[in-house]
């Protein structure tokens, strides 16, 4: 009786098993029955983002209908954007839900077209569809028909110019550059090597500079005024400067910087600078200093003057004031400041 009992539970495991499998297969094999169509908005909605505006504001939403697969299962629905033209050959993925809808907040959305390859402040045209999945690997995804936004997106990145003259070839998208305060502002400035004639170049629509975008020049009186038509180069004798251009009140200035590190960390402490030493190859200041712990700072022209940066920010960028504080072990250290990024000027010690 036990035996019959045993072939008989086996024969009904072996059954549900068998069963099991079959299920699995045929949700392993399911496709699209109905349509997942993009209901808003319509193609040829058309947006400008607005920089200034807060960020966590809506910018976009979308709404499709519900996919049918033919049979009650968890959909999964991936929204993708692409730059049109481009056929989704490399898609970026904008997000997914289980919902029939997503809702992207200004920064989130700018940052998305940016991502599917739109350039800041011009209008370009974002191809959208929504793929339908269900859970099972081998199931059959669902694409909907493809709608059109026309979108101008924006940078939060601070606006530059670039400095080209006979300190680098007169080549205006390998020169040095210059970045103003905030968005919209003119009064871009930075730290540049001169040796000569040079001109300030502001970028094209797509942030790039070359030689037929709006350039400046001196006015002819060598008194610090630009000029955008009739002018003459700029000229400086050879050394390294920190330059300033409005371009909007048509005024610039270059002042000879010689930077050092100070502090008790130095072997000459607050009393005097070891000068750092500029490299062309890499647009870096540095020096090979023997340091003790203990507080140091960034000083130009050996005075306590405009030229003091000695505080590190959130962002890990020099500011002006305060100190920093040396706490490695005694020994020789390579120091390296490098303030060919404008306006976000970092600085390295690594032991020798």
């Amino acid at each position: 009786m036990k035996k019959i009992f045993k072939l008989l539970f086996l024969s009904l495991f072996i059954i549900t098993v068998s069963s099991c499998d079959n299920e699995d297969q045929e949700l392993l094999t399911i496709s699209a029955k109905g349509s997942g169509e993009i209901t808003a908005p319509e193609s040829g909605f058309s947006q400008i983002l607005n920089p200034e505006e807060n960020q966590l504001n809506t910018a976009f939403t979308l709404t499709w209908n519900p996919a049918d697969f033919g049979v009650p299962t968890a959909i999964t629905y991936a929204v993708e954007f692409a730059k049109s033209g481009t056929d989704f050959t490399n898609p970026f993925l904008a997000g997914s839900t289980s919902n029939t809808n997503l809702t992207w907040n200004i920064s989130e959305f700018n940052g998305a077209v940016i991502s599917a390859g739109l350039s800041p402040f011009v209008e370009g045209n974002i191809d959208i569809r929504v793929i339908a999945t269900v859970g099972s690997v081998a199931s059959i995804p669902q694409i909907s028909e493809i709608i059109t936004v026309i979108i101008t997106p924006f940078t939060t990145a601070l606006p530059r110019i670039s400095v080209p003259g006979n300190h680098q070839g007169w080549d205006p998208p390998t020169a040095p550059q210059l970045a103003a305060s905030a968005f919209a502002e003119t009064d871009y400035e930075g730290y540049v090597w001169l040796d000569g004639g040079y001109k300030f170049v502001g970028s094209d629509a797509t942030g790039g500079f070359a030689w037929g975008n709006t350039d400046w020049g001196d006015d002819g009186t060598f008194t610090g005024k630009l000029l955008e038509e009739d002018e003459t180069d700029c000229t400086s004798s050879a050394g390294y400067y920190f330059v300033r251009a409005d371009t909007d009140a048509l005024t610039y200035s270059a002042t000879a910087v010689s930077w050092g590190i100070i502090g008790a960390a130095t072997p000459t402490g607050w009393d005097s600078d070891t000068d750092l030493v500029y490299d062309p190859a890499t647009r870096t200041l540095s020096v090979d200093i023997d340091l003790t712990p203990g507080p140091f700072k960034f000083r130009g022209n050996d005075e306590w003057a405009s030229f003091d940066l000695g505080t590190v920010d959130d962002d890990g960028f020099l500011q002006g004031g305060g100190d920093i504080t040396f706490e490695g072990a005694s020994g020789n250290y390579h120091v390296v400041l490098d303030l060919s990024n404008p306006r976000e000027y970092t600085y390295s010690i690594t032991a020798n």
